[in-house]
């Protein structure tokens, strides 16, 4: 049976996982959920953007992230029958590094930064990236960003560029645990490539998926913890 200390890479999704994307999306679409004359619920708000992100990222793979959500801005606006000038699309497009990490997130990478060599796979543009980063507080061994790949999770590309990233630093594939919340974007294709993974289960007190697609069916998963500050102690114990 596997500890964590059995590897020497980690791998993260980002949002979701590290930085509270909801929330940013959630305070990012209040111009528009405020003009609603029917209150909406947060998880409908939250579904709206992953469906409309995820047929963008599809459609459109070579897209920067914050292009990307300008239009899923100015698309939630149309599904709410409400109008959205384009500076109001673009302003949202450029908010990434204004959203929150979650409360543990510094300091448990800060922890694991010692054990591991730490790698990101984010479906980001890397100015964004490079504003979260400044919340996450770690010197990061990798950044692999949907900008450099030319395509956004869960494309097989993405975990190809990934794998490749790993194998240029000398590492083997089984020396890696990819790390992330989302079920869609991660766990299913990267259980598809032979990742043994961590489950950062954010979500573990709410219904549905909230900001990601709903995978169907869920992936099977080596470790699951319902924080950052979760995993670290189950290290730092030597027992899981």
């Amino acid at each position: 049976m596997a500890v964590l200390r059995d590897y020497t890479a980690l791998s993260f999704d980002v949002y979701g996982t590290l930085i509270d994307w909801e929330s940013g999306m959630l305070t990012g679409l209040k111009p528009l959920t405020d003009q609603l004359e029917t209150e909406i619920s947060d998880d409908a708000v939250l579904e709206m953007h992953a469906r409309n992100e995820s047929f963008a990222q599809a459609q459109t793979p070579g897209r920067a992230y914050s292009d990307i959500l300008a239009t899923v801005y100015r698309r939630c606006a149309e599904e709410l029958g409400l109008a959205a000038d384009w500076e109001a699309c673009a302003r949202y497009g450029a908010s990434v590094p204004d959203w929150p990490a979650f409360e543990d997130s510094a300091e448990a990478l800060a922890y694991l930064k010692q054990h591991y060599r730490m790698i990101v796979l984010s479906n980001v543009d890397n100015r964004s990236f490079a504003g979260s980063a400044k919340r996450l507080k770690i010197d990061w061994d990798g950044v692999f960003t949907a900008e450099d790949v030319g395509s956004y999770k869960p494309n097989q590309r993405n975990f190809d560029y990934l794998l490749a990233g790993v194998a240029r630093m000398g590492l083997n594939k089984s020396e890696l645990l990819h790390t992330a919340e989302s079920m869609f974007h991660d766990h299913v294709p990267g259980r598809a490539n032979g990742l043994d993974n961590a489950w950062i289960y954010r979500r573990h007190a709410k219904q549905g998926f909230g900001a990601t697609m709903d995978p169907g069916d869920l992936a099977e998963t080596t470790f699951r913890f319902n924080s950052m500050k979760e995993m670290a102690e189950a290290h730092e114990s030597g027992k899981i």
